[in-house]
């Protein structure tokens, strides 16, 4: 096959690509220059896309001896991802831009390009395997690496995207047998550091990031029932599960700590109460996909497991389509659950699908 590598400049899109010459692909590098913000193109910026990155790619590409491209998506990117990132806090959401960057530039974007140019597949470094079901239809699946499984930001995948994905690490047991490889391939990223934190933030400080584009607007703090226990400088700096930094007034009736319940950007209140009022005990998205065949019947109830974060454990629920909403219900309780954030939708090591939170139902009444 004419297989495009989309190389970001580390260890694992690298061997993915040299995996994929392995297997007598037609293969081309291309690295995706995403991101013109000040910060993001110096050396030593912590994100995937800087112009050190770029260089890695190359010299990986040229010890593959492949054929190496930069491709300019940065006005895509700061349209789908960057933009929306503000909006959905503007909106009191807790979006994941990793998610949006998977779905809008790397399958959408550049694989809509990758076929156009008569390429059969875009293949990337990210651990999660493909299985292709006795119909012929491909599933997406955990890698075998759990501690390093990223089925779950590749939830937003759908069936025609997976038809043209490859993921050649999917069945690699750990992060240092493929390191391993690169060294003994001669790879200069052997022992790249991973990249961490949003590449569009090269500082880590996210709340600093959005107060200068968005600016601040002093609003209050409240509890559920209404009561003003405090005041904040703009609601854009806070999330969900929010404990420090909230500087309240005065202590709760109760003695215990305070955590950030809710955000509500119309009234600019940040809505504050007990730990225990975190738990939900079911979340709903209207924007929801199937990461390939869809259940027969969506409507009648599923059992499943849900995660909603890269890094946090699948926990049992059940599923169903209600009225054109994605309905999960959890068996127990689920802590620090946010609209905006996504739920991926597991049954065994499949991905069957996602969605992005729109509403949760507390575990605590508000008069509890």
């Amino acid at each position: 096959m004419r297989v495009l590598a989309a190389m970001s400049g580390g260890v694992d899109s690298a061997v993915a690509a040299a995996r994929a010459v392995d297997a007598g692909h037609d293969v081309v590098g291309v690295h995706l220059a995403l991101s013109r913000m000040p910060g993001t193109l110096r050396t030593g910026s912590r994100g995937c896309c800087t112009i050190e990155d770029s260089m890695d790619a190359q010299r990986a590409a040229s010890a593959l001896g492949i054929p190496y491209y930069v491709w300019d998506f940065s006005a895509r990117f700061k349209e789908d991802v960057v933009d929306d990132f503000v909006a959905e806090y503007q909106a009191g959401r807790t979006p994941n831009p990793c998610m949006r960057c998977n779905e809008r530039i790397k399958f959408a974007a550049l694989l809509e390009k990758a076929l156009a140019l008569g390429f059969d597949a875009v293949c990337t470094g990210h651990y999660a395997s493909i299985v292709t079901a006795v119909d012929g239809s491909r599933e997406l699946h955990r890698s075998a690496a759990w501690a390093k499984d990223q089925s779950y930001v590749l939830g937003v995948l759908t069936a025609e995207q997976l038809q043209h994905a490859m993921f050649p690490l999917g069945a690699t047991p750990s992060k240092d047998e493929v390191r391993a490889e690169a060294a003994a391939r001669g790879l200069t990223v052997a022992q790249k550091p991973d990249s961490y934190d949003i590449c569009f933030i090269p500082d880590g400080d996210t709340r600093g990031w959005l107060a200068d584009r968005v600016g601040t607007a002093p609003g209050d703090v409240v509890e559920r029932d209404g009561t003003v226990v405090g005041s904040h400088e703009g609601a854009t700096g806070y999330t969900v599960g929010q404990r420090r930094g909230l500087a309240l007034g005065r202590p709760a009736p109760d003695g215990k700590p305070r955590f950030v319940l809710e955000i509500r950007p119309k009234d600019n209140t940040v809505v504050v109460g007990p730990k225990e009022a975190l738990a939900v005990t079911s979340m709903s998205g209207a924007r929801f996909t199937w990461a390939g065949a869809a259940p027969v019947d969506p409507t009648t109830a599923f059992a499943c497991d849900v995660q909603i974060r890269a890094h946090a454990d699948p926990v049992p629920a059940t599923a169903r389509v209600a009225d054109g909403v994605l309905v999960i219900d959890v068996d127990e309780p689920l802590h620090g659950v946010a609209p905006g954030q996504t739920a991926v939708v597991y049954v065994g090591t499949r991905v069957l699908g996602q969605c992005t939170i729109d509403d949760t139902v507390s575990a605590v009444p508000v008069d509890a």
